[in-house]
């Protein structure tokens, strides 16, 4: 089993922006990071998880953690409607970001992905680590890599 920790970071809303993820395989960890100018938060949340999911080369299952209700929800539950609604919400508005999950969806359905929500800020080592790992890159604007046993 693999386990996937995302978050998104924005600087202002829109503004500069960063993404990051950490993956957990048995015997190794990986994390990146990168950035986007004028961009959202939610962008970047989707962002972290479809980069995410596409560094997945095997086809395990995949525990994906989120703070991100955005993307838990829209992934596990709103899309289904989204896509009978021809990508008009319950609003009765064009989903936003339509691309992005449009992208996550696809990625989603090739791989087995279960979703589940963290609380942010909390206890949770990891998702502290992506979240700052997100916020230096929206602040600093750079990439980073991490590839370790």
């Amino acid at each position: 089993m693999i386990e996937i920790y995302t978050d998104g970071s924005c600087l202002g809303n829109p503004g500069n922006g960063g993404w990051a993820f950490i993956v957990k395989k048995k015997d190794s960890i990986h994390s990146r990071s990168g950035y986007a100018i004028d961009t959202t938060n939610n962008q970047m949340e989707l962002t972290a998880a479809i980069r995410a999911i596409e560094f997945i080369d095997s086809d395990e299952v995949i525990n994906i953690f989120t703070d991100s209700n955005y993307v838990k929800n829209g992934i596990t539950s709103w899309i289904k409607k989204w896509k009978i609604n021809n990508w008009i919400n319950s609003s009765k508005q064009p989903v936003k970001n339509k691309k992005l999950w449009e992208r996550l969806d696809e990625l989603n359905s090739n791989k087995h992905v279960k979703w589940q929500w963290v609380k942010a800020h909390d206890t949770n080592t990891f998702n502290n680590r992506v979240d700052l790992l997100a916020r230096q890159s929206a602040e600093n604007l750079t990439e980073s890599s991490f590839d370790g046993v």
